[in-house]
């Protein structure tokens, strides 16, 4: 089956998501192969729906089919709470917290020059207006304890400095070096309670 370039092309795909070597990528392959045709095609589908259909909500950055999120358009929110997380799926580790009610902003990337991502990379300023035109009290910078989400985080509460919000950080109930989106909901939660202003 090596000789065949769509079955290469193929293992390529599955190869290109985050966590697949080339083994799994090779079995995920074969998985299709073997596969009903209408559950091939329903795949197929599945994937250029979400491709087509699903955009980041202008005004925070989290996904959604709507114009708005659902967060951003629900009324019932705290609006004087903004957590800032570096990606999507960091905020949706908040959202199994039952206690948190307010609203996010995703930066869509943290500040790393060996990646090519700067400031200009990141939605800053779009967080900046937000702050000044929604009446937000307090900004929770809650990127990833690692080198570059303390880097982010150290630049933004400089940034945020002379506003007139409280900057908070999460408190350190997460290990350094380790993703929001692999925590539990009770070290997320304690995180979030014991967070301090910097």
């Amino acid at each position: 089956m090596n000789d065949s370039p769509s079955f290469a092309s193929l293992i390529d795909s599955f190869s290109k998501l985050p966590g697949i070597g080339a083994k799994t990528a090779e079995r995920m392959a074969y998985a299709v192969l073997e596969m009903r045709e209408e559950d091939a095609l329903e795949f197929s589908s599945a994937i250029a729906n979400v491709k087509q259909r699903i955009h980041k909500c202008p005004k925070c950055g989290l996904y959604t089919e709507s114009d708005l999120c659902d967060i951003c358009s629900d009324h019932e929110r705290d609006r004087s709470t903004l957590i800032v997380v570096s990606f999507p799926k960091d905020a949706y580790s908040f959202e199994r917290i039952s206690g948190f009610r307010g609203l996010y902003h995703v930066l869509g990337g943290v500040i790393s020059p060996s990646k090519g991502m700067g400031m200009g990379e990141l939605a800053i300023d779009s967080l900046l207006k937000r702050i000044d035109e929604d009446e937000v009290k307090e900004v929770v910078l809650a990127t990833n304890p690692t080198l570059e989400g303390e880097t982010t985080a150290l630049f933004l509460a400089k940034l945020l400095d002379g506003k007139d919000v409280t900057v908070t950080r999460l408190a350190y109930g997460l290990p350094m070096g380790s993703s929001l989106d692999y925590a539990d909901s009770l070290t997320l939660s304690k995180a979030l309670e014991g967070r301090k202003k910097i």
